[in-house]
């Protein structure tokens, strides 16, 4: 265990209880109602828009074909086979990515929130050598992937990230075909722009804990100038208000069951991650840091007494171990994209094990508040690297984390949200170039590095008292037009940038 910080005073972080003004602070009109459970999934490495979107969409578009006949499928007799075809960034790093066993996941069934990652290899091997799929571990058919699974360089029209899966007869001809586009953090939508849910296990629920209803939230905000708002209206913290929203659609109980069970899913793979040994997958073989590190940290204690920057240290060692986790294709959570997945659980691990008096609740408002942040971003901009670069991954989650741990430190929603505000700004026009197409560098060091910009925004913002010239509004229209003007080459392609300059061995 880490030594701990000394003592400071803190607020103890906690949810008001729910009250409601008369009538909520009208907010705009916004798109469907989007859950914390939507920003934080559990699933599988190294991307959530290059692995868990494609698996996602695989496996509902073979749900289709499953349809009887006559209700727009050709049902299970008549498909003798399925092409996928990958667009823009999906076919540049997809193989890096691995897109490709994803697809091929996807279409036999499997789920990215409940598939063993120790049974993936297995089954792509089988795969790879019967040359034969079964759709959704029932129809088999026949799949040679050089010619059913085809790498498309241009773009779709609506996402760089773009599929199109085709059902084929006997005869090779088309019986069925959809779009799908992996928009960034798992969000899948469909040719229509309407969004694609993971049917028989939306977001992380476990069982018993799926929504049981779809009625409004009490609080809707579109905006930060609306959430705030909201918070003023009701009394409500940013965390106490999300609680309410949740709890429009599942029990009390079962949001923080859920929540508490991301956490532990969070934690977990910060312990795998220090002890694992050995190099990443990829041309690369990069060398694991983070049990070296860990061990480093450990076994020289009175260093922390010498170094006050030493706990530093501990965040980039949990950052890094997420991230080599994810990686290594380990179960991570996606929050809010699986290349940007180790800033918030290194910054929680920073609260619990650094600040006085941190609990369990505590843990629960660092997520609903950091979701709420989330939120805003995925409406107003986005989460994809492959669209507005690494601005809209690592960018975002530190905005998240910043906020959130300005919350459970005791600071006011107008805190928080300069605290969130302060994380993106300082990573506006952060460029995403993988070298080799893999989620290693400069992805790994990039993690830690967005989680003590995150430690550090929530400080700034809680020397002051709220007031700042820029708003959080302000700096995500500011993101997503730096991320219009990005050059292509630098949003997920590894056409530019590292991608280009670093030598690979």
């Amino acid at each position: 265990m880490p030594a701990r910080a000394p003592p400071r005073t803190v607020h103890a972080p906690s949810t008001p209880a729910p009250r409601r003004p008369p009538m909520p602070v009208a907010a705009s009109p916004s798109d469907a109602f989007v859950s914390v459970f939507d920003l934080f999934k559990i699933g599988i490495g190294p991307s959530s828009s290059h692995t868990v979107g494609p698996m996602i969409a695989a496996r509902q578009f073979a749900r289709r074909l499953q349809a009887a006949p006559g209700r727009a499928a050709p049902g299970w007799s008549a498909v003798h086979g399925v092409r996928a075809e990958l667009f823009g960034s999906l076919s540049a790093t997809g193989l890096g990515h691995g897109t490709d066993r994803a697809v091929l996941l996807g279409l036999a069934g499997y789920e990215p929130d409940t598939v063993d990652p120790e049974a993936i290899a297995p089954a792509i091997a089988a795969i790879r050598a019967t040359q034969q799929l079964a759709l959704l571990g029932q129809h088999p058919i026949r799949f040679v992937e050089k010619d059913h699974l085809l790498m498309r360089r241009k773009s779709l029209p609506l996402h760089p990230n773009g599929m199109r899966f085709a059902a084929l007869g006997a005869d090779g001809e088309e019986l069925l075909a959809a779009e799908f586009y992996s928009v960034g953090g798992g969000f899948v939508i469909d040719a229509a722009g309407t969004r694609v849910l993971n049917e028989t296990a939306e977001g992380t629920a476990p069982a018993g804990d799926a929504p049981v209803s779809t009625a409004a939230p009490p609080y809707p905000f579109g905006s930060g100038a609306e959430l705030l708002a909201q918070c003023a209206a009701s009394g409500l913290s940013i965390a106490g208000l999300m609680a309410a929203n949740e709890a429009a659609r599942r029990s009390p109980e079962a949001v923080r069951r859920q929540l508490l069970a991301i956490w532990q899913t969070m934690a977990g793979c910060v312990a795998r991650g220090c002890s694992a040994t050995g190099h990443l997958p990829g041309r690369m073989q990069l060398r694991r840091r983070a049990a070296e590190l860990k061990s480093s940290l450990s076994s020289h204690p009175e260093a922390a007494l010498r170094d006050p920057l030493s706990m530093l240290d501990w965040v980039n060692l949990y950052a890094m171990a997420v991230n080599e986790e994810n990686a290594a294709g380990g179960r991570v959570v996606t929050a809010p994209t699986n290349g940007a997945a180790g800033v918030i659980p290194a910054v929680l691990h920073y609260y619990r094990n650094f600040i006085p008096g941190a609990t369990e609740q505590g843990i629960v408002d660092f997520l609903l508040t950091a979701g709420a942040i989330g939120i805003l971003y995925k409406k107003n901009a986005s989460l994809s690297g492959a669209e507005v670069g690494c601005q809209g991954e690592v960018g975002v989650a530190c905005s998240m984390a910043a906020g959130a741990l300005a919350a459970v430190l005791g600071g006011t929603p107008a805190q928080v949200e300069n605290a969130a505000e302060i994380g993106m700004e300082h990573n506006l026009g952060m460029t995403c170039d993988p070298v080799g197409g893999l989620v290693q560098i400069p992805c790994i060091e990039r993690n830690a590095m967005g989680a003590i910009k995150a430690i550090n925004a929530a400080r700034l913002a809680l020397r002051g008292d709220g007031r700042h010239e820029v708003s959080l509004d302000q700096v995500i229209r500011t993101m997503v037009q730096t991320g219009a003007d990005m050059k292509s080459r630098y949003k997920e392609t590894s056409r530019g940038g590292l991608a280009v300059n670093v030598i690979e061995c």
